[in-house]
């Protein structure tokens, strides 16, 4: 148990994966955090994230965390607009809501700490990622403007970039050879366990952190370096 003060946390997307492992972090240093299932919390649905902000609005949040996304694998000339607008909404669109619904009250309260979840291909990219990349460059650009725009109320807003992670799904999508081949690009050659990101993320949302604020944060083993 750390000395922090304990919080009121939202994670989206946190029933697995890296979302899960930040939720876990935070409840260890006492924070109550909420991880709302797709039943409570659909962000494909914009009708559910109005439901759900609705029922919880006199429920302050000190914390947000927007971790859920999707992605879904197009060339450039195969996005269509099912693809399309699924990632902008579940990716982008849905952390706008949130941010648009909590971080006022943060402002008010004049404490906050919002935590986007973007990935390194925010600035990096391969093939087949065009919209993925997108949707993460643009939630680059939203974290530093909700920065400027709440920053002088006390509510710090980052981005933290995941490299390769070492999860279920992506050992789910990628054969035992093209994992190999992922961890020799790697300058630590391994990918990241959940758990260390977590930690960054720890930080980041902390009171800790006092004046860290409008970055996104690469924890990719040193791959962007290269």
């Amino acid at each position: 148990m750390s000395t922090e003060v304990a919080r009121t946390i939202l994670v989206t997307g946190g029933a697995r994966g890296i979302g899960a492992a930040i939720a876990a972090r935070l409840r260890e240093d006492g924070h109550e955090v909420r991880t709302p299932s797709r039943n409570e919390l659909d962000l494909a649905a914009p009708g559910s994230i109005d439901a759900y902000l609705s029922r919880h609005a006199n429920e302050p949040v000190d914390v947000l965390i927007n971790n859920a996304g999707i992605n879904i694998l197009r060339s450039i000339e195969e996005i269509d607009d099912s693809a399309w607008h699924a990632m902008m909404q579940v990716n982008l669109t849905a952390a706008l809501r949130l941010t648009q619904a909590i971080a006022p009250q943060m402002a008010a309260r004049g404490w906050g700490r919002i935590l986007n979840v973007a990935s390194i291909f925010a600035v990096v990219t391969r093939e087949r990622r065009a919209a993925y990349s997108m949707t993460k460059a643009a939630l680059a650009s939203l974290t530093r403007t909700a920065a400027v725009e709440f920053g002088p109320s006390g509510v710090l807003v980052n981005a933290l970039a995941p490299g390769y992670v070492d999860t279920e799904l992506t050992r789910k999508n990628n054969p035992p050879e093209a994992l190999r081949a992922i961890e020799a690009s790697i300058p630590l050659r391994r990918m990241a366990q959940a758990a260390e990101l977590a930690e960054v993320a720890a930080f980041l949302v902390s009171g800790r952190n006092t004046y860290l604020t409008g970055q996104t944060v690469l924890v990719d083993g040193g791959f962007t370096c290269q």
